[in-house]
């Protein structure tokens, strides 16, 4: 595969698959779980593409191969870019600088050096493999300086980029010493993807008051300079989602629905189930909804022989110091409520930190009478709709911090500002009270748009508006008929 040239190629940070090594020295790869790799899985096969990626562990260098039929390109990170470039400028200046400052981002030049050239070599790499023309898809924040990159090495490549997380005010964003660089870093792209209007709306607003370029949504002007020539940019949101169709028919295997029941029973078979699934990040609000909850036994509003919250917190970045913090302070909250409020035969909280499988956690999306989804700032939440996709028996209450991405999809569900506790206890109740009709009617809606626009309908829309920008790629736009009737699924921009 050394020599081969691809006609699609996928850069992201990590690999769609994860490299596991057994007790005696072997080594193998799974597939990673997530939205991205199944929707980008079958444009792969279509044009036998690549998909350029850090195997998630440093010092390991790898040649290209094949996995499942997905043509894999490993990149090589040396501990001192994991520090630098990964755990320092993407997970402690971009990460909690994008997500409204809710922790202080940090701000190192070397940092910054390290991202300037781990991302050079990303760069590097998907150019050494793109073929003549190639349409080339660049993922997240950790890549933000790729396409420009892209762009000078390799001008006939067709650019992409999608940013998974939330875009910044101009007020916040404007902190960041490197702000201009990112910003023509991600000028270098055709198209700019982002999970919501508002998200868009920032970029765009950072593109006038840095560079002044005109800008007219979705459209961006950017001018000639002595490298390039002049370039219309899209910049627009794409709301991500989740592969409904398998997740629903996951949740529908009687498998799954024992163990759901087999859930119930091992909680004690309370009424009400209470339900939060996420990373262990401090974007997530945690911390809101267990005060919330704590409150509430408290006033005696619920009683613990009735009602359970399972939380489950997924390890995240725990070589980062604020992330060790978090963790403390979670399961110092936890130990206090069961404390406080805990029988002997009933458990306020169960606290999970580890992950689970998609069996499992599509068996406690079916257990779970109440979702709380009480992100601070998330630029989607799949988990949000994984859980309406689960819920095939129309029942069950989704509370939704507005301040995530899909509450702008899923408005049937109870939106809640997580800041407001009173509001979110209020919120809790309404959900723990809710007469079935209700709940049906509401949930029959949140399925109905979450089928609408799944992950493949947002990869074939990204797809096409590149394609669109670009006047029509016959190589690639010719490949995706097979993905579905893209003639109602997609929004199409018009052309410049």
């Amino acid at each position: 595969m050394a020599d081969e040239r691809f006609a699609f190629v996928v850069v992201s940070n990590r690999l769609p698959v994860d490299r596991v090594v057994a007790e005696d020295g072997s080594a193998s790869w799974k597939q990673s779980p997530g939205g991205l790799v199944t929707a980008l899985e079958p444009v792969m096969r279509k044009t036998e593409g690549a998909w350029v990626g850090w195997i998630g562990q440093p010092e390991v260098e790898l040649a290209p191969f094949t996995h499942s039929g997905l043509r894999i390109v490993p990149l090589a990170l040396t501990g001192g870019e994991v520090e630098l470039f990964y755990e320092g400028f993407s997970n402690d200046t971009i990460w909690p600088l994008y997500h409204d400052v809710i922790v202080p981002a940090t701000y190192h030049r070397d940092w910054w050096d390290s991202y300037v050239a781990v991302n050079q070599r990303f760069a590097d790499q998907a150019a050494a493999v793109a073929d003549v023309g190639a349409t080339v898809w660049v993922h997240d924040y950790q890549l933000q300086l790729v396409p420009r990159m892209l762009r000078l090495a390799r001008p006939d490549l067709v650019i992409g980029f999608f940013n998974h997380i939330p875009f910044p005010a101009y007020g916040l964003y404007s902190q960041l010493p490197w702000r201009t660089q990112i910003i023509e870093g991600l000028l270098g792209a055709d198209v700019i993807g982002f999970q919501r209007v508002s998200d868009a709306g920032n970029f765009s607003r950072a593109v006038r008051r840095l560079l002044g370029y005109p800008t007219r949504s979705p459209f961006i002007e950017v001018p000639a300079t002595d490298e390039l020539p002049a370039r219309r940019v899209v910049a627009r949101p794409f709301p991500i989602s989740i592969d409904v169709v398998a997740f629903e028919e996951l949740a529908r295997s009687p498998a799954v629905q024992a163990r759901a029941t087999q859930i119930r029973a091992e909680l004690g078979n309370p009424k009400t189930v209470i339900l939060g699934v996420d990373r262990l990040d401090y974007t997530k609000g945690i911390g809101h909804r267990l005060k919330a909850f704590s409150e509430i036994l408290e006033e005696g509003r619920l009683k613990v022989e009735d009602v359970t919250l399972v939380q489950v917190a997924s390890p995240s970045r725990e070589r980062v110091e604020t992330y060790k913090h978090l963790r403390d302070e979670i399961e110092l909250t936890v130990g206090r409520i069961n404390g406080d409020f805990g029988t002997i035969g009933h458990q306020a909280v169960n606290y999970l930190h580890h992950g689970f499988p998609r069996e499992e956690m599509a068996a406690l999306y079916l257990a779970a009478d109440v979702m709380l989804v009480t992100a601070l700032r998330d630029g989607m939440n799949l988990v949000a709709k994984e859980y309406v996709a689960a819920r095939h028996d129309e029942d069950g209450v989704l509370v939704l911090s507005e301040f995530a991405g899909a509450a702008d999809e899923l408005k049937t569900s109870l939106r809640i500002n997580p800041h407001d506790i009173d509001g979110l206890k209020d919120a809790i109740m309404q959900a723990v009270d809710m007469p079935r009709a209700e709940r049906r009617k509401r949930m029959r809606s949140l399925r109905k748009r979450v089928r609408e626009n799944d992950v493949g309908h947002w990869s074939r829309s990204f797809l096409r508006t590149l394609s669109d920008a670009n006047g029509g790629i016959d190589r690639l736009g010719a490949d995706l008929d097979p993905l579905g009737d893209l003639e109602w699924t997609v929004e199409r921009v018009p052309k410049p």
